[in-house]
């Protein structure tokens, strides 16, 4: 049997042009390397106990409530419906950078059609929203195998350019999202932080389970650079002629404030917040993904 993981690192991906067949690639690989099936989970909100009855489904019983009362008692659920999500994914200008196998804006699109590819593999639901300073195409929450193509097509066919505008973007998709499900924030994150998490928040408030991923390339964990070096802006004209190894240390503690005051925001509104680098198999992604889904479900 291959090894999975051949087909899962970016230097492997990268080498697959079509963005589709990377996408299933990937998942097919990641899927063969698990005993079963990654379970996003239902759209259920808990109620309350009840009395078990004769031909209750066992499944639904409260053994916590067993082993404290001696009695048992099955869980009844509010609705019990098919995971809805929707993957937000940032093509702002910022998210064209890397300088590995695969740039800030491939990775992000990657993961995006994983992500969709396994939700529909377990026939749940998702649609797609891209964005910069404005909405560029909204794909419509679907269950159909067939949808994956129109998600794919719009990653495809809108390329990184202008600014974020995170809020007015994230306002929008909570005002137009009737039905709670999962919102998937693909970005690197780079717009105005206070505007970021005010609309983080409405979905949150809105009653949306949010998770965000974070992409960033290892050049701007690491700021690796040494020598004269000129920095431009991809969402500016401003740049700057240094010395990088003057402004490293500088430079890595204010992104250290940033990272920590995010996960600090996040955290404090039940937001999931995940930090990715282009240069993290896809495999270790997705997992770590599905984990904190999971994590998510316990927590609400």
């Amino acid at each position: 049997m291959p090894d999975s993981k051949r087909f899962l690192h970016p230097e492997a991906i990268q080498r697959i042009s079509r963005l589709e067949v990377r996408a299933r690639h990937i998942v097919e690989g990641f899927l063969s390397g698990m005993h079963r099936s990654p379970y996003f989970g239902q759209s259920v909100e808990f109620r309350q106990h009840r009395e078990y009855a004769v031909g209750d489904d066992l499944r639904h019983v409260d053994w916590k409530v067993w082993a404290r009362q001696d009695r048992l008692t099955v869980k009844q659920y509010e609705e019990d419906t098919n995971l809805r999500c929707t993957l937000l994914v940032d093509l702002s200008n910022s998210m064209v950078y890397g300088r590995g196998p695969l740039n800030k804006y491939e990775y992000a699109c990657t993961v995006a059609a994983c992500l969709a590819h396994l939700i529909l593999h377990q026939q749940d639901a998702v649609g797609c929203v891209t964005f910069d300073e404005r909405l560029r195409q909204q794909i419509p929450v679907r269950s159909k195998r067939t949808h994956l193509m129109s998600i794919i097509e719009s990653l495809n066919n809108n390329e990184p350019r202008d600014k974020t505008d995170m809020y007015t973007i994230l306002r929008s998709v909570a005002e137009s999202s009737r039905r709670r499900g999962m919102m998937v924030l693909v970005s690197d994150l780079l717009a105005d932080r206070a505007g970021t998490l005010k609309g983080l928040r409405l979905l949150r408030q809105r009653g949306h389970d949010v998770l965000v991923l974070h992409i960033m390339d290892d050049d701007e964990l690491d700021f690796p650079f040494a020598g004269p070096t000129r920095f431009e802006g991809l969402e500016s004209p401003d740049f700057l002629n240094c010395n990088p190894r003057s402004l490293r240390e500088g430079y890595l503690q204010a992104l250290q404030e940033f990272l920590d005051q995010i996960r600090r925001d996040c955290a404090r509104n039940t937001i999931d917040y995940m930090l990715v680098r282009t240069s993290q198999p896809l495999d270790v992604a997705l997992a770590t993904f599905l984990s904190s889904r999971s994590h998510a479900q316990g927590r609400r």
